[in-house]
């Protein structure tokens, strides 16, 4: 399945009915008046989150989206039929903004939450509104209202507790596939993750956390060198960052101040989330230089830097733990 993260449509709301100009003509009923309906509600547009959807790549194909009009009134007082409201299902996470303003409209993160993006017009007024001791046979009447017109910009951010960040290769996949159930594409060259991967990690309460591995950061990531500034908006959600540094590479300390400049310059917050830095790919040296790339590293940064192999399984129960600990998470 293709993943399209970002769509643009155009949705246009239901036409109100036209009211109706008409008069009572019955037997024994002299003078009937006049008797038009009113004209019946166009129909709204509406997006609905539905978890079942991974990806905006349906709104690929189809860009213009027009709801029902509704009915004009009748005779007898009769007012015609409201149009139904036209549905549109998004993924969970989806963020609805107005072209060309970027005016937020809503944020549809759970599950059946729904929200109007475009009003169906009023019916018209029937005849039988304007009847007065002036005018006792009025013929006036008024047509329906346009729907409201938007054309809109689709974003998808992934919902996800704790997001995977690094730079290529540094084994983000290999990670959550040992994690968790996950079987995204791995290989021994750059940009192998091409779109963000989910995995469900369970917690110790027998539930699950939902990681997200994010497509490889390189330098000028947040000014769209590479993949990280297509996906950098899927880890905004997250409670809880993984910096992911693979510590087999020429100078994994210029990798880990690279990560943390990127996610400066995007912003959003990222700067300031909660985050564990981690070493990755132990087996691939010894445990000299372990020791020795783990103590520079954490000199460094300032922090506690944790030294795991998901090839071999090494230090993950302590990851997780301290995943857990970050999130508020009691361990049983």
């Amino acid at each position: 399945m293709q993943f399209i993260d970002q769509a643009k449509i155009a949705v246009k709301a239901g036409r109100g009915g036209d009211g109706i100009a008409a008069f009572r003509r019955e037997k024994y009923v002299p003078a009937g008046g006049p008797s038009g309906g009113d004209g019946g509600w166009g129909g709204d547009v509406v997006m609905v989150a539905d978890s079942n959807l991974q990806t905006l790549l349906d709104f690929k194909y189809k860009r213009l989206f027009e709801a029902n009009d509704g009915r004009r009134g009748g005779p007898n007082k009769s007012t015609g039929a409201s149009a139904n409201d036209l549905e549109i299902k998004v993924p969970c996470g989806t963020e609805v903004r107005e072209l060309p303003s970027g005016m937020l409209l809503g944020d549809l993160v759970d599950e059946g939450e729904k929200l109007i993006i475009a009003k169906g017009g009023k019916g018209g007024l029937g005849n039988a509104h304007y009847l007065s001791n002036r005018n006792r046979a009025p013929e006036k009447f008024t047509e329906g209202k346009e729907g409201e017109q938007r054309e809109l910009q689709l974003e998808l951010k992934l919902l996800a507790e704790v997001g995977l960040v690094g730079m290529p290769n540094a084994g983000k996949s290999t990670l959550i596939s040992v994690l968790s159930s996950a079987r995204p594409k791995i290989a021994d060259y750059p940009f192998t993750t091409l779109v963000p991967n989910l995995g469900v990690v369970r917690r110790p309460s027998g539930d699950g956390t939902v990681f997200a591995d994010i497509p490889g950061l390189i330098a000028g990531a947040a000014r769209g060198a590479g993949l990280g500034h297509d996906f950098l908006r899927h880890i905004e959600r997250t409670k809880l960052l993984i910096h992911l540094v693979d510590c087999s590479t020429s100078d994994p300390q210029a990798d880990a101040i690279t990560l943390l400049n990127e996610l400066q310059a995007y912003g959003h917050g990222l700067p300031e989330r909660p985050k564990i830095t981690v070493l990755s790919k132990s087996e691939l040296i010894d445990a000299e230089q372990q020791k020795e790339i783990q103590t520079n590293l954490e000199t460094a940064l300032q922090q506690k830097v944790a030294l795991i192999s998901a090839a071999t399984g090494y230090g993950l129960t302590s990851l997780l733990q301290a995943v857990w600990l970050e999130l508020g998470i009691e361990n049983p």
